[in-house]
């Protein structure tokens, strides 16, 4: 069998123009075949089994609609992409789905109207796998082929779940292609074995065309005794600093408002490669533009690598364009239970972290990850460990319950008992919930880059410097840019702001154009595991909405001050666009229609205010002079015969 590679660019042999890429057709034409990679050699072959092709057929889960779709030509099918775990697997998907595009796939978020399902899956927690099962089951009922990728296959390569199924490497994203163009003719593809990075110039959709998640490295220099990512991601390979900065400069460009760095640990950055991280950060924020339209957040942290370089990582906290906030998990409070997972810092180098940041960066924000039940852990270890976040009194803290997970040397410990580490993660929960973060910040004003939807379908979603959480009514035209707002209400989890600029711009626009309700534009200044609200894909950082009696009266309270501004229609019009109210005022003007149609229009059907009166009287005045000059100039031309 012949290389891909060599099939694919076999220029030499009269094979294909540069650029062009062949139908994978040579690989194999049989569904009997198992098309992998070996040993990150390029030289992919097709393994035998010792079934027979009719056997093979029967027992193939998409047997009944791969000679279908086989038929079909490649690149004119839909594909559905579902994606589990961190911000870098969603930057993974992005690129995925980016690639299938390109090649003429159709994407869907409808599993039903899918040819094609992709799973990207996550290995952190037992949860996250558990629900790729359920996709998997959900995938052989509907009979559709499905491609799974991510830490979980990458991680755990003989899981019986995963048998029959194509499989993607976190590392060969960027021949996702290849694999779907194979399985759709029923092929099983594995690729899994590579040692260098996809680029990071590959075709991207974003799920947010306002935010660019960038890996800056795969991999970490930990060994914690608990994770099962290090399987999957392996050791650090970290991307040079030019081709990061160049993606920042083109990203920039394209429009992108915010740029999340991503990594398993962006504090080892470069440590393979002769770097560090202020480097890195130093060569990026020279490419934000000096407007502040483009704002960085910088990706989580663990204590050990950080710890080297707190003072230039301050100063970049600092910068205008820097988002003053920072992922730092501690995991316990107990340096005895620290030990137990060779997290390789203590309690008291964390701290020196947080008291750090906070004298050195004006309004510094951190959030961080707590594990209750680590085997062995003690009543006196969980204490120290709820102190701990007494005293900092975090405003973002994700815990969780430990999973023990296969292969890893944790899952070989004495464990907790289930419901004692179920009692310690809602007795932490609680003291959480008990902290008041927001509590004197009415009537405060705040700069916010909005970049998002709520889920509530009114608000929309904005951050400030310190990545604190705004909710604001506002027209969609201000999503990809940043105003100022008042703070009007806080809530546990967020705050509620209302747009400083928006009365002004209301009646500014009422004034140009009365009769224009349908938009408005650049409602701004110069500026520019899932949060319910902001729909973050950050698994380490705890968001909510809270109370929703609290937000419906919030709700309640702005409705009242919107109906009291003079651009009413307006803002309802765009609170009705979201809430899917647009069809009565659809039907009000249909029956206005009708009405006209059969003459029954009352005279008052339609009022005219001053304004329009006088608009009407000009263009009268202005129709009769236009009429007296033609009649002028017909006489002059009379009178010259």
């Amino acid at each position: 069998m012949e290389d891909i590679e060599d099939i694919l660019l076999g220029i030499e042999n009269g094979g294909a123009p540069p650029g062009f890429r062949l139908p994978l057709m040579t690989v194999g034409l049989n569904n009997s075949k198992n098309y992998s990679d070996n040993n990150n050699t390029k030289k992919k072959k097709l393994k035998k089994t010792n079934k027979n092709i009719n056997d093979e057929e029967e027992e193939h889960p998409f047997n009944a609609t791969t000679n279908n779709i086989s038929s079909q030509i490649p690149g004119t099918q839909t594909i559905y992409i579902k994606t589990f775990g961190c911000s870098h697997n969603q930057s993974d998907s992005e690129y995925m789905a980016g690639q299938l595009s390109t090649f003429g796939y159709a994407l869907s978020d409808k599993p039903e109207e899918a040819d094609l399902w992709l799973i990207n899956t996550c290995t952190v927690k037992s949860p996250s796998q558990s629900a790729m099962d359920t996709l998997i089951s959900k995938s052989k009922s509907a009979r559709k082929p499905l491609v799974v990728a991510g830490c979980v296959p990458q991680g755990s390569r003989d899981l019986k779940e995963l048998e029959g199924f194509s499989i993607v490497g976190v590392q060969q994203i960027d021949r996702v292609v290849e694999v779907v163009e194979e399985t759709l003719k029923g092929h099983e593809v594995r690729l899994l074995n590579r040692k260098t990075l996809p680029a990071l110039d590959l075709p991207k959709v974003r799920k947010n065309k306002f935010i660019e998640i960038l890996p800056i490295n795969v991999g970490c220099l930990g060994a914690c005794t608990y994770c099962k990512t290090k399987h999957a991601r392996g050791h650090l390979g970290s991307y040079n600093v030019q081709s990061l900065v160049e993606r920042v400069r083109t990203v920039v460009a394209d429009g992108v408002k915010e740029i999340w760095l991503s990594s398993e640990d962006t504090g080892a950055y470069g440590r393979d490669i002769g770097v560090n991280l202020p480097i890195l950060l130093k060569g990026i924020v020279g490419e934000l533009p000096l407007d502040k339209s483009t704002m960085l957040r910088i990706g989580m942290t663990n204590p050990p690598f950080i710890l080297e370089h707190l003072k230039e990582i301050a100063q970049v906290l600092r910068h205008p364009c820097v988002y003053s906030f920072l992922h730092v998990p501690v995991q316990s409070g107990s340096d005895r239970v620290l030990t137990a997972m060779n997290r390789e810092y203590t309690v008291s180098e964390f701290r020196t972290v947080v008291d750090t940041l906070y004298r050195l960066v004006p309004g510094m924000q951190i959030a961080t990850d707590i594990i209750c039940g680590f085997p062995g852990e003690t009543d006196e270890d969980f204490a120290e460990t709820v102190n701990l976040i007494k005293d900092y009194k975090f405003p973002h803290v994700h815990i969780s319950q430990f999973y023990p997970r296969p292969g890893t040397p944790a899952a070989r410990m004495k464990k907790v008992p289930s419901n004692v580490v179920k009692k310690r993660s809602r007795e932490l929960t609680t003291v959480f919930e008990s902290f008041t973060p927001y509590e004197g910040m009415e009537g405060q004003v705040e700069r916010i880059w909005i970049t998002e939807y709520a889920t509530d379908g009114v608000h929309l979603v904005g951050h400030t410097k310190g990545y604190m959480q705004v909710l604001v009514v506002a027209p969609e035209t201000m999503l990809g840019t940043s105003t100022e707002v008042k703070i009007t209400s806080v809530g546990r989890w967020s705050v509620f702001g209302k747009v400083i600029e928006i009365e002004h711009l209301i009646k500014e626009i009422n004034f140009k154009d009365k009769e224009s309700n349908s938009e408005i534009h650049h409602l701004c200044t110069d500026l520019n595991e899932t949060c319910p609200c902001s729909r973050e894909s950050d698994p380490c950082v705890l968001q909510c909405c809270g109370d929703q009696s609290v937000q419906q009266k919030i709700t309640i309270s702005r409705d009242k001050d919107i109906r009291n501004l003079n651009g009413q229609k307006l803002i309802e019009w765009f609170l009705k666009k979201r809430k899917g109210q647009v069809k009565e005022r659809t039907e009000s003007e249909n029956e206005l229609k009708s009405r006209w149609k059969h003459g029954k229009a009352a005279r008052n059907t339609v009022k005219f205010g001053v304004i329009d009166w006088i608009l009407l009287g000009g263009m009268l005045v202005s129709f009769l002079i236009i009429v007296l000059l033609l009649l002028a100039l017909g006489h002059q031309i009379y009178l010259s015969r």
